[in-house]
């Protein structure tokens, strides 16, 4: 049912011939994405998170907090104005933030989000977006790859369709793409294997999801973590 190895993991790469989200609607917005330089910043948008700004800049959610002296993730407000890089001997991801912790603790047993194989596999080097794409029964119940808490549920994330992000502890954050409706909002907690969304139905991503591990900030490769 799932790849499980790094022999098929392969052959699904080279059947794949691209990276695991290809689609062409999709390769204007990679064209445009640039790399953050020092001294940038983000003017926060209303209905914007913290957390959904640290995903679109691949930074850690816990950084951006310290570069900006957040005592708390939720204290953003529209027209804000977001450092996005710390002073030139500021760490990154290595020391804790001002904002604070969920309590969230333990380890995480990671557990598929759907049922289905892997049709699009993870590409360290891809730009934009770095996850695995699943192929689903279009409609089907997407589930939390974890326990932890909604940070972010919506479509304001370009790229992503309607997204959920998911933060499991204070390393680990994971995000589904492209679903055709969300089951659960921001700041629900929910367990592993809760239904958070419904996978497309629709045009050229129907039957995928897009499913991403993030380990404080850094993309990693989702099929080493799952079971």
């Amino acid at each position: 049912m799932k790849v499980r190895g790094g022999v098929l993991l392969a052959v699904v790469m080279i059947l794949a011939g691209c990276t695991e989200f290809d689609y062409a609607s999709d390769r204007a917005l990679r064209q445009a994405d640039t790399d953050v330089v020092a001294g940038d910043v983000h003017v926060v948008e209303r209905g914007e998170t913290l957390y959904q700004i640290a995903w679109q800049y691949g930074l850690d959610f816990r950084d951006v907090a310290r570069w900006n002296d957040l005592r708390s993730a939720d204290l953003i407000f529209a027209g804000q104005e977001l450092v996005l890089r710390g002073p030139a001997d500021t760490g990154s991801g290595q020391t804790p933030s001002s904002a604070q912790s969920s309590g969230l603790s333990g380890p995480i047993a990671w557990q598929w989000p759907v049922e289905g194989e892997i049709v699009g596999a993870y590409d360290a080097n891809a730009i934009g977006k770095r996850g695995i794409r699943i192929g689903a029964e279009p409609g089907s119940v997407v589930a939390a790859a974890g326990g932890g808490d909604v940070v972010y549920s919506g479509s304001g994330l370009r790229g992503y369709g309607n997204l959920v992000i998911i933060k499991h502890n204070d390393q680990f954050l994971t995000a589904y793409g492209y679903n055709s409706e969300l089951l659960v909002g921001e700041g629900e907690r929910v367990e592993g294997g809760d239904a958070i969304a419904r996978v497309a139905t629709d045009g050229e991503r129907a039957g995928h999801l897009h499913f991403e591990i993030r380990q404080q900030g850094d993309p990693v490769n989702p099929a080493s973590y799952l079971p």
